[in-house]
């Protein structure tokens, strides 16, 4: 993936800029009625010039989505300490925990309203893409990638909260992690037992 526009030179003045945009799309988003916001806007609250807005993220929905990945970044981190369960637990309990709050739900629903009009939008997910598939590569596992804790974590976690029937972080956290454990189990049976046919049949042919 190419590095989105507003996401480059970490450092100095450019992280300070990005910081105040990113301060002022979020206070803009957490008072808008539905869920988006105008560069000129973000321009005038965050005191950075409009033009340097749009040269660093071309669009409104790319900054918003943008702000929106960093922040649930921030609310929910995820270690990669080599033991998968515990990441797991660990961040799904902070995911389940938050999605209870209204204001965590408001950034999600900004960033479904913008996600399909970004060209190139993956770009501004990378950061988090990255995260989630450095705590399954810390553990070890070559079965599962970051589109499987998508699926079986964030699509169920997030369409309970948005159907106002959030999950309860005391019992579903260890639930979801099962889920993503027997999953990897069984993908490694099966390609064990791949394996060992291949071996078999390598052999017959000897």
């Amino acid at each position: 993936m190419t590095q989105a526009t507003g996401t480059s030179r970490p450092g100095g003045r450019t992280a300070r800029t990005r910081e105040a945009v990113h301060a002022a799309t979020r206070e803009l988003l957490a008072e808008s009625a539905d869920g988006t916001v105008e560069i000129a806007e973000v321009a005038a609250r965050s005191g950075v010039h409009v033009a340097t807005i749009y040269r660093r993220w071309r669009t409104a929905d790319g900054l918003i989505i943008d702000t929106v990945v960093e922040e649930l970044g921030r609310r929910s981190p995820l270690p990669a300490t080599g033991d998968l369960r515990a990441d797991l637990l660990h961040w799904i309990g902070r995911l389940l925990t938050d999605l209870r709050e209204p204001g965590h739900l408001a950034f999600f629903r900004a960033l479904l309203r913008t996600g399909g009009r970004v060209e190139n939008g993956l770009d501004f997910v990378e950061p988090r893409i990255r995260q989630l598939q450095d705590t399954l590569e810390a553990s070890g596992t070559t079965v599962l990638t970051w589109t499987d804790l998508l699926e079986l974590i964030l699509t169920p976690a997030y369409v309970r909260a948005l159907l106002s029937f959030p999950m309860d972080p005391a019992t579903d956290a260890a639930r979801l992690a099962d889920n993503v454990m027997a999953i990897r189990a069984a993908r490694e049976r099966a390609q064990q037992a791949e394996q060992t046919d291949q071996t078999g049949q390598a052999e017959q042919t000897g």
